[in-house]
């Protein structure tokens, strides 16, 4: 089982896929709530050159709250995260499988949350 829902941009620049990407996670009822730049980061606190990576902390109010309703620790597992990077070709868009990322969680009930949230990511990532 794959742990990410992937897609390769090609043909734009990476800020264009970020901004991309952010309206199709909007469109889709996701708010960013963090925002990681790792090629900075790694730059900044070991002195490494990368291209670039970002990480963007994704969010689903309802989805979340329905999740916390469910499991209460739930929380360390959130949000959703979307990675952004550049390769050879393009800017790929990797977002979590919530399936994948919850099935440590022996919850019939956040197995259904997590394919629900897992369908809504992966429209978004199409959408891009």
């Amino acid at each position: 089982m794959s742990y990410t829902i992937d897609r390769l941009i090609e043909g734009a620049t990476f800020d264009e896929v970020d901004a991309r990407t952010r309206a199709a996670l909007q469109d889709a009822g996701f708010g960013v709530l963090t925002e990681i730049d790792v090629k900075a980061t790694m730059k900044k606190k070991i002195d490494k050159d990368m291209d670039p990576y970002t990480i963007l902390g994704a969010c689903n109010p309802a989805m979340a709250w329905q999740a916390i309703g469910l499991e209460e620790r739930v929380g360390a597992m959130l949000p959703c995260n979307v990675i952004l990077r550049s390769v050879e070709g393009g800017v790929e868009v990797s977002a979590i499988d919530p399936v994948a990322s919850m099935s440590a969680i022996e919850n019939d009930a956040m197995t259904s949350v997590a394919g629900e949230v897992r369908d809504m990511l992966a429209k978004a990532v199409d959408a891009i």
